[in-house]
């Protein structure tokens, strides 16, 4: 796993490389504010709230705007002179970052740093994340509102799921492929829940939130639907190669041209717009069923 970690990390960085050179246009702000977590990025973003945020970690990617700001880098291989050079009067993050001797040094630089409540990743806890984003950024209306909505998206979707007669199985690949060996999201995941919620079933059951898989176990695994998150797809020159995909071939999904791309970023935390893509999740796994 760490090899392939490693290799993914590379190719991130050499993908994203344009992102290290945007400009910081926003260096007489007297807050500073860096932001290294994605699910953190898009509630600041959908709260309005994204006035002093001067840089995000790579896997901040949604909203599409987010990507004009410098990046300091991958969220677990941070460097501590490339966020001091963004001069940062706080840093957020979710507890989800390394080195730990950069997350140490930062400490004993004496930079503010804030963490919002540890909630579950569930509709209830990511509720109660946004209500205190809202309160912290003086956004409080507007978290009620973001609240509201991912409420009533999730109930129309799951009133939507009732109605499905059939339960598909689903393989979500992330990031596409390395050395032979596909790295799957798994039924302990997020994407997990949000394919439950729109009535399908992983296809791959593993301890933690992600597992590798060889060519010939996935199609023996054989779904119904493959989801393959953006940066795989793309370097698939937009999907037209999938079908060099070792062990894709063999596979229902593949004969049956159900291989969709999906944003990493839409299925791996629960945020404002998860409502909105459970739904969209329906129209792919359940095409003659859903809205």
């Amino acid at each position: 796993m760490k090899k392939y970690l490693v290799s993914f990390l590379l190719l991130t960085v050499l993908v994203s490389c344009g992102r290290f050179s945007n400009k910081d246009e926003k260096q007489e702000n007297e807050e500073r504010i860096v932001c290294i977590s994605k699910q953190y990025s898009e509630i600041i973003f959908a709260l309005g709230a994204e006035e002093n945020i001067v840089a995000v970690d790579l896997s901040s990617t949604y909203p599409p705007e987010i990507k004009d700001l410098p990046t300091i880098g991958y969220h677990r291989a941070l460097s501590t002179e490339t966020i001091l050079a963004m001069k940062p009067t706080l840093i957020l993050h979710d507890n989800n970052i390394g080195p730990e001797q950069v997350v140490t040094q930062l400490e004993e630089l004496q930079i503010p740093m804030k963490t919002f409540g540890n909630y579950q990743s569930t509709i209830a806890g990511t509720d109660s994340l946004i209500h205190e984003m809202g309160d912290y950024f003086g956004k409080t209306e507007k978290a009620k509102a973001l609240v509201e909505k991912l409420k009533s998206d999730m109930n129309l979707a799951l009133e939507e799921g009732k109605k499905f007669t059939s339960k598909p199985k689903v393989l979500i690949i992330h990031f596409g492929r390395a050395s032979n060996v596909y790295l799957v999201m798994t039924k302990n995941s997020v994407a997990a829940k949000m394919v439950e919620w729109a009535g399908g079933e992983m296809a791959v059951e593993a301890e933690g939130q992600m597992k590798q898989l060889s060519p010939e176990v996935v199609a023996a695994a054989n779904p119904d639907i493959i989801l393959l998150t953006d940066f795989g797809y793309d370097q698939l020159s937009q999907g037209n190669e999938i079908e060099k995909l070792p062990g894709i071939a063999a596979t229902k999904a593949f004969q049956e041209n159900k291989i969709f791309r999906v944003e990493e970023h839409d299925m791996v935390y629960i945020g404002p717009r998860t409502g909105e893509n459970v739904l969209q999740l329906q129209k792919l796994i359940h095409p003659d069923e859903s809205k």
